[in-house]
């Protein structure tokens, strides 16, 4: 009889064993996932923006850049979802299949901020009220585009090994 309680008792402890464990390893990983959602709405998230523009458009199409897009990024550097933008141009030429015209690195405030789907209508209503104007010369703005490619990067640290 005593083997026969042994035996009960050997198996509940087993079966509570394994459902703390169960549950501790739900909990863990839900924490970790917790931890890795808070790390990338904590680090700002980088994304470069390349355009290369029809040959004889490069000037035209940052014209229109400026006038048009330029001013919503830093609207949206005002509401807090973009912390910097900025931009260079190669200095030299270089092969035509490696050209680009110029890059546009924006710093967004997260990850999570740079991916979700926002809208920027409000903010080009408010900014240029001649809607068909507008959307006329962002159409222009891309018509003038031979290619165009976004690239999220990432820091490297160089000094780890």
């Amino acid at each position: 009889m005593d083997l026969r309680r042994n035996k009960k008792a050997a198996i509940a402890l087993a079966i509570l064993a394994l459902a703390l464990a169960i549950l501790f390893f739900r909990t863990g990983t839900a924490g970790a996932k917790s931890a890795a959602e808070q790390s990338n709405t904590a680090k700002p998230f980088v994304a470069e923006y390349y355009y290369k523009a029809k040959w004889g458009h490069a000037d035209e199409f940052i014209a229109l850049f400026r006038k048009n897009h330029y001013p919503v990024l830093q609207k949206e550097i005002e509401l807090g979802r973009i912390l910097e933008v900025h931009g260079v141009q190669p200095r030299f030429h270089s092969t035509e299949d490696g050209r680009w015209d110029y890059r546009i690195t924006i710093v967004f405030k997260n990850a999570a901020i740079a991916n979700e789907d926002f809208d920027a209508s409000g903010i080009t209503k408010q900014l240029y009220p001649d809607q068909e104007t507008y959307k006329k010369e962002e159409q222009r703005r891309f018509e003038i585009l031979e290619a165009h490619w976004d690239l999220p990067i990432k820091d490297v640290d160089l000094a780890t090994k």
